[in-house]
């Protein structure tokens, strides 16, 4: 069975400097998707301006329009899904397709810088790429929320290392498993995390900015102290040889620099991979 390669370069859910290059850079990184599986990216029409900032998350109705036009299109994929964003709030959508789909044993591996665990009451931004995967757990605005949730516990984060008071908090309630930098540099741990809380399948999800800045120059809000490119790529093998891959997003990329991309294409190539893997 192919991989379906999708692109969204929705940029609303990131409300930073770099925000709007991320339509760009989501274009770059699919088309250099596209030559890793060798076929050319689908890509997923979505607003390009800003609309005002209701009931706490900015641009609320223009990211509504976008994820119905995500919905509609990842709904008649029957295919394991490579998904280029954009903003990583681009994931919320297809993480509730595919919990449709696979049912309450989907689990999550969200390699990331940030937790994006926050609620529109707790967000400090109102940036909703900040509250992706709390929406895809059920938590948030109605109208923005996964539907089925995935199931809590089942979410392991993977180099998280910037984090928010609410998302400290819901984290030591136990909503998610956390794997600090240290922790998640061990592939065997990453793996054995999700394999732990009871998940039959998986998600990965990459934003680019789990990589430490001095690897990797183009993701959109870098932190230190991240992860190598060859570490995510570990992470992702050791997950695909325990459970099947059902998705993977890459996401927040801001650069078109043709050298600066092709560090990157290990991971892509990973990710395409594990998919196949499942597929074949």
């Amino acid at each position: 069975m192919p991989v379906e390669l999708l692109a969204v370069p929705q940029h609303q859910g990131a409300v930073v400097v770099d925000g709007g290059r991320l339509p760009t850079g989501c274009a770059a990184l699919a088309e250099l998707a596209g030559a890793a599986l060798g076929r050319p990216p689908r890509v997923v029409a979505v607003a390009s301006g800003t609309t005002p900032l209701t009931g706490g998350v900015a641009s609320f109705s223009g990211l509504v329009a976008n994820r119905w036009a995500q919905l509609a299109v990842l709904r008649r994929v029957r295919e394991p899904v490579l998904l280029v964003g954009g903003d990583c709030g681009v994931e919320t959508a297809a993480l509730a397709v595919a919990r449709a789909r696979w049912g309450d044993g989907l689990g999550v591996v969200w390699w990331d810088a940030h937790a994006d665990l926050n609620t529109p009451g707790s967000s400090p931004s109102a940036a909703f790429h900040g509250m992706a995967l709390r929406a895809a757990l059920g938590e948030g605005d109605p109208a923005l929320v996964a539907d089925p949730p995935v199931v809590a516990g089942q979410v392991v984060l993977a180099g998280v290392r910037a984090l928010d008071p609410d998302e400290r908090a819901v984290i030591a309630e136990g909503l998610v498993t956390h794997l600090g930098p240290d922790l998640a540099r061990d592939p065997g741990r990453v793996a054995a995390a999700l394999v732990g809380s009871g998940a039959s399948h998986a998600y990965l999800h990459v934003d680019l900015d789990v990589l430490d800045p001095d690897e990797f120059g183009g993701a959109c809000c870098p932190e230190p102290g991240g992860l190598t490119v060859d570490e995510v790529v570990a992470g992702i093998e050791a997950v695909a040889a325990a459970l099947p891959v059902v998705g993977v997003g890459v996401t927040e990329c801001v650069t078109t620099d043709p050298v600066e991309l092709r560090r990157i294409m290990p991971i892509l190539e990973a990710a395409h991979a594990a998919l196949a893997r499942w597929s074949d």
